[in-house]
């Protein structure tokens, strides 16, 4: 008889296990806390730090190096030496320049014979003191076409003439004061000068590094939301625990493609902390505020269901110890800005409330 009823107990229980198990998990979600917060709505802008002033210093002759004055890393003043070329002719324009001194001797031998033929008439009173004059006036044009053809010659072949003072385009000097950032040639490289038809050759990079600014680029779809005058901070990609404030001075009126997407560049200016040194080309991110909201009542983003232009929360209208009969009410709300984490909630809920997160 007491086997049976074992029997009818496992039996039992064997059904009550499976119907257990057949019934669905209750579904548990995360309850949510609305609390007051500062919410700063950021935007990033990639780019790098560079000097304001940056030029690159190139010679005004064609030859070779013969000296070089500095090297990358030095300071040099306005008016510094940087390094000494030695002029190789341009063939073309040395033959140029010798035929017009051949032409402007000939001028010179023909208006010498008119001088003298008038000033002989000029002293027999055959001819006006007017006519005698313009004859004076016309060799000392000559003579003068002389000494310029001859002054071309020795500025080809020797870089300066006795005619152009003291101009020399041998000396090749720095046009700003500042840092020397490279020197891409050395002593025996051949270098251009700068003409309507070449750049020229550069021969030294110099930036004024004690005025550092932020360039960068920001996407179309965050660019209307800026304006100059906001406040940045910059933090350089060697120097992660620096950083930068920095004040948005340009925002360009167009913008450029990029890898696919409308690119708008960024300029501001930096204020480089005392014992900061910075080198130029660092890489930065710039993080730009562009809204924030004090203690304002917030949750976490997950909270909000977003459906067409509003938006929904589920608050919790069953005990909270009741984890297994979680019931929720929707209701609306009017939210404002994010930060990406924390939603700002203007009205439709209190302080006190649970709302439905994310399930378990």
């Amino acid at each position: 008889m007491a086997g049976w009823c074992l029997l009818g107990v496992f039996v039992l229980y064997t059904f009550y296990f499976l119907w257990k198990q057949s019934q669905p998990a209750p579904v548990v979600y995360e309850l949510i806390k609305p609390e007051q917060r500062d919410i700063v709505k950021k935007t990033v802008a990639t780019g790098s730090v560079e000097a304001r002033n940056q030029v690159e210093v190139k010679p005004q002759a064609t030859g070779i190096i013969s000296q070089l004055r500095v090297k990358a890393g030095d300071h040099v003043n306005v008016g510094d030496i940087i390094a000494t070329i030695r002029i190789i002719p341009d063939m073309a324009q040395l033959n140029q320049a010798k035929s017009e001194v051949e032409s402007a001797r000939i001028q010179l031998a023909e208006q010498q014979r008119e001088y003298d033929r008038t000033k002989s008439l000029y002293d027999k009173g055959v001819v006006s003191l007017e006519e005698f004059e313009k004859k004076s006036t016309q060799l000392a044009a000559a003579k003068d076409n002389v000494t310029a053809a001859l002054s071309q010659v020795e500025v080809i072949t020797r870089g300066q003439s006795a005619r152009s003072g003291g101009v020399n385009i041998t000396d090749l000097r720095s046009t700003i004061s500042g840092l020397v950032l490279s020197v891409p040639v050395k002593v025996g490289s051949s270098v251009s000068g700068t003409s309507s038809f070449t750049e020229g050759t550069t021969v030294a990079k110099i930036a004024n590094m004690g005025d550092i600014i932020f360039r960068g680029y920001i996407d179309e779809t965050e660019v209307a939301k800026l304006h100059t005058g906001m406040d940045m901070e910059l933090t350089l990609g060697s120097m992660q625990d620096t950083k930068i404030n920095a004040t948005l001075d340009y925002i360009s009126p167009e913008g450029e493609m990029q890898n696919g997407a409308k690119m708008f560049e960024l300029k501001a200016t930096t204020h480089i902390p005392e014992g900061i040194t910075i080198r130029s080309g660092y890489s930065a991110n710039a993080n730009i505020v562009i809204d924030k909201a004090s203690k304002a009542l917030s949750c976490d983003e997950t909270a909000v269901e977003f459906k067409g232009d509003k938006a929904y929360v589920y608050v919790l209208t069953s005990k909270p110890e009741d984890v297994e009969h979680q019931q929720f009410e929707r209701r609306e709300v009017t939210v404002g800005i994010s930060d990406g984490l924390y939603i700002e909630v203007k009205s439709g809920i209190k302080e006190g409330d649970l709302l439905r997160g994310i399930q378990k």
